[in-house]
């Protein structure tokens, strides 16, 4: 789509920084003193704080950042180097480093394109667009495109979701309303991003248990308001 690294750092700033906000309230209101405990009351043992990984990683994504708004050099290039830099260890041989890669994960990823392209293939898309313009719903227009992406993301998965409905974002804002809506919505619900299944998966992994409800508690009323802040500010900049 052409979207602009700078431009759409405009439009999400706001939304995101006041969800970000209202997400740590609400999580603070509902954990208090309770961060480092595990669901059986035991006590999590975290990770220990690595400070040069620490200012190799920000110093590698402040870089990354200047390269994008500066919007020199092809930005998938971009990350692909910064990866690589980041890969870059004499501490940790490959084999260990690929060792930690979740492959089932990726695996579960791909798989989602693959259903999504037969899913076009199939002639599906074009018959749910005929059934929502008969229903008096424009695919094309700013706000069906942002309800019908938060709705499908929880259904498909958020990044899944918006390969679906490129086809209907010719607004001059629908890069940032597919962006913003998908990516809100898929914290309703653990399915609704495969950001969400990541954390759970390494949270198990770790000890954590994080369950459907659980998960819900935080994140339904926090992807409501925050759908309702980015759909007003996306209203107020068109």
């Amino acid at each position: 789509m052409g979207l602009s690294f700078s431009q759409y750092l405009l439009d999400s700033l706001v939304p995101v920084s006041v969800s970000l906000f209202l997400l740590w309230v609400l999580i603070s209101l509902q954990y208090k003193n309770n961060w480092l405990l595990i669901g059986n009351g035991t006590e999590f043992a975290a990770s220990s704080f690595s400070r040069w990984q620490t200012i190799k990683g920000g110093a590698i994504t402040l870089i990354l950042l200047a390269v994008f708004l500066a919007g020199t050099w092809p930005r998938d290039l971009a990350v692909i180097t910064a990866a690589a830099l980041l890969l870059c260890s004499r501490r940790m041989r490959s084999r260990e480093i690929l060792g930690i890669v979740d492959w089932q994960l990726l695996v579960l990823f791909i798989s989602l394109f693959i259903v999504n392209f037969a899913l076009r293939q199939s002639g599906f898309l074009h018959v749910f667009e005929t059934s929502m313009q008969n229903g008096g719903v424009d695919m094309h227009h700013q706000g069906w495109l942002f309800l019908i992406t938060a709705g499908l993301s929880n259904i498909v998965s958020n990044v899944p979701a918006v390969m679906l409905l490129l086809p209907y974002a010719d607004h001059p804002s629908a890069g940032a309303v597919l962006a913003l809506a998908s990516t809100l919505a898929g914290n309703l619900i653990i399915v609704g991003s495969i950001a969400n299944i990541i954390v759970v998966d390494q949270a198990g992994r770790s000890g954590v248990h994080i369950s459907w409800k659980q998960h819900a508690r935080t994140g339904i009323p926090i992807t409501l308001v925050s759908l309702i802040i980015a759909g007003l500010w996306l209203w107020i900049r068109s």
